[in-house]
């Protein structure tokens, strides 16, 4: 079905009113965030009937919601219950040079238990350490960067569009071909950033702020670390949604997936119900083996998780019709080299979902007729090619707070903790100034 452009005018929007509400009209939008949603949500539905008919429009509603936005706001829901269940306390004051450390160790921990486990399981420390500075929101924007996007590249389970290059033929450690052009952006990053934060944390100081320690020494101790088991089932059943598909057992004799029917004739495939089980019980299983002690540490509130699920159900709904213009028109962009490549599919997904925007250009790339390069269930990619699509997908994610799924929860969760973030133009201003000046350096090293 063509989708023309104007069908696109709901999730443009949602993007707007996401944008400037909280900067002209803050407390209204906070109290009716979800009746906004809700009816840019409904125009999309109405509009979607209306040009395709009651049925079409069933059909990709439905599939968008239990295919898409359920596994993703799951995932979400999982790993923030089981990161809540894990309390840090110590006399590690943060300072610039302590704040590199962190930020570096989640940012390779994002390629092991994913952007958005390594989001949730390390924003608390950083923002405990932080606590006693006033100038601290260029340290959750520099964490959005560098631990909620770029480290996800390593691994499939790092950032869900690798993930979906392994399900199409992409070996698993393929991904560990991108570790110079990571170690190229945390170096740049960091430096950037140690630079930044000493010069705020020095006003910090010269205003009299200061850390109260309680010890000359460092002392570190965590509470309830046994949630790193559950943490660990849910990285399995991340994997195993994308490995299950592949298996004669979960296949029907036409090689689609088998699954539960929905409405509108899709279907709810077994390896999502099976990653979505291992998630609830994961969490469940936190929850019932932790004291709440550590929630209340932690000041763990429901609060964030809501936000972005009421925020979230409507941006993949509204987004459908840009989709599927882009899947409809991807292969006729004219896009045959890798640094196009890059920077197409990474604006793309710094306001589409990153995965199937993956996708779509993976698909474009293995249509192109290359005779030398990666052979995959989509074709023939040049190295330099699969390289660019990967980058660009997660790196660039981290140009706005909807690129990727935890940037706005890290955003929700800092704002709820007491650090002042930016608005939606506000945090775009600090990822144009900083992000695309290094993004066009990795395209003059490696993708040119």
């Amino acid at each position: 079905m063509s989708v023309p452009i104007w069908m696109c005018i709901p999730f443009a929007g949602l993007l707007l009113c996401v944008a400037l509400f909280p900067l002209f009209a803050g407390e209204w939008w906070e109290k009716h965030e979800g009746l906004v949603v809700a009816l840019w949500s409904v125009a999309v539905i109405v509009i979607f009937g209306a040009r395709f008919g009651a049925g079409a429009a069933v059909k990709t509603v439905v599939s968008c919601i239990a295919n898409d936005y359920l596994t993703f706001i799951i995932l979400l829901f999982g790993l923030y219950c089981v990161a809540g269940n894990i309390s840090f306390t110590g006399d590690l004051a943060g300072s610039p040079g302590v704040n590199v450390v962190l930020l570096a160790i989640g940012t390779l921990l994002s390629s092991l238990i994913g952007t958005t486990g390594s989001s949730m399981l390390m924003i608390r420390p950083v923002i405990k350490m932080n606590g006693w500075r006033k100038r601290k929101s260029q340290i959750m924007i520099f964490f959005i960067f560098l631990v909620s996007n770029i480290g996800g590249c390593l691994t499939p389970m790092g950032d869900p569009p690798l993930l979906m290059g392994f399900m199409r033929g992409v070996p698993f450690f393929w991904s560990l071909h991108l570790f110079p052009v990571l170690i190229v952006n945390m170096i740049l990053l960091l430096t950037i950033f140690y630079y930044i934060d000493r010069k705020a944390y020095r006003a910090d100081i010269a205003e009299g702020r200061m850390p109260d320690l309680h010890s000359t020494t460092t002392k570190i101790s965590f509470s309830g670390l046994h949630n790193l088991i559950f943490l660990v089932m849910i990285v399995a059943g991340v994997i195993l949604s994308g490995s299950l598909p592949g298996m004669k057992a979960f296949q029907n004799s036409d090689g689609s997936v088998k699954g539960i029917s929905l409405p509108g004739g899709d279907t709810l495939g077994w390896p999502s119900i099976i990653e979505v089980a291992i998630i609830l019980l994961a969490a469940f299983l936190s929850f019932k083996t932790t004291d709440k002690e550590v929630r209340t540490r932690n000041h763990f509130t429901w609060g964030a998780i809501q936000e972005v699920a009421v925020l979230f159900i409507g941006i993949f709904l509204t987004m459908q019709p840009a989709l599927m213009l882009l899947k409809d028109k991807g292969g006729d962009l004219g896009l045959t080299t890798p640094v196009q490549m890059f920077f197409s599919t990474g604006a793309l997904s710094s306001f589409l979902d990153n995965t199937p925007t993956y996708l779509v250009f993976l698909t474009t790339a293995g249509a192109l007729g290359f005779k030398s390069g990666l052979h995959t269930a989509l074709g023939v990619i040049p190295m330099k090619m699969l390289t660019a699509i990967s980058c660009g997908a997660v790196f660039m994610g981290a140009n706005t707070y909807i690129g990727n799924a935890p940037n706005f929860m890290v955003k929700s969760m800092s704002d709820e903790n007491g650090v002042s973030m930016p608005s939606f133009f506000g945090y775009m201003k600090w990822s144009i100034s900083i992000l695309i000046p290094v993004f066009i350096l990795d395209a003059l090293i490696f993708f040119i």
